[in-house]
């Protein structure tokens, strides 16, 4: 079942982040396997405390363990500290057959 990577982030320095973090992180996410479907500046918090003016990323992979298999690799882990002092992150992951899975199943 494909599972679907849901980063919330806040940038301070939003060159530095998409120059380093953002092009190191994206050669990994299609070497893992998963593949983008949406990376955007400007969320609008409608509900809660957290994500007003954020940037919002997910990312699709196959399932739960290639996600997880990306997460926690060494080569993740080194350019997850690229991000440190740029970005304050909110990561979630959850594993759901795709909507028109769902609408056709």
């Amino acid at each position: 079942m494909p599972a679907y990577m849901i980063v919330t982030a806040k940038i301070a320095d939003r060159d530095a982040f998409i120059s380093g973090y953002g092009a190191a992180a994206g050669a990994l996410v299609a070497k893992f396997g998963g593949r983008y479907i949406l990376r955007g500046p400007g969320a609008e918090l409608l509900e809660g405390n957290f994500g007003d003016g954020a940037s919002m990323v997910i990312s699709e992979w196959p399932d739960k363990e290639t996600a997880k298999a990306f997460w926690d690799s060494p080569e993740y882990g080194e350019v997850k500290k690229l991000r440190e002092d740029i970005a304050d992150c909110q990561v979630l992951l959850i594993e759901a057959p795709s909507v028109a899975e769902a609408l056709n199943g």
